[in-house]
């Protein structure tokens, strides 16, 4: 599947975002994306900074785990998350081969 793929022991994922949505959520995919309602408005970073502490509580990691690759002023964001605790069973994630 192309929403994401294995860097070692990393996750990249790459995502969709819908900002100023009713609620917080993964929301299915977004063609080859997985796309992600947040609360946050697009502005002074409140979207991006929502996205990882979103995921990392998904991913069940620590903040720090959560680093955005690019995408910064965009919609259209890779995300690498080190070492996930957690897959969250509707992103239809794997893990990685031996």
């Amino acid at each position: 599947m192309s929403h994401f793929r294995w860097d070692g022991a990393d996750l990249i994922l790459e995502c969709h975002l819908q900002p100023k949505a009713s609620r917080a959520e993964f929301a299915g995919l977004h063609g080859d994306r997985v796309k992600i309602r947040l609360t946050a408005p697009p502005v002074d970073g409140k979207a991006n900074a929502q996205l990882l502490a979103f995921l990392a509580n998904a991913f069940a990691v620590s903040k720090s785990q959560v680093s955005l690759e690019s995408g910064q002023q965009s919609r259209q964001k890779r995300v690498r998350i080190k070492q996930p605790q957690f897959l969250p069973g509707q992103l239809l994630l794997t893990t990685q081969s031996p």
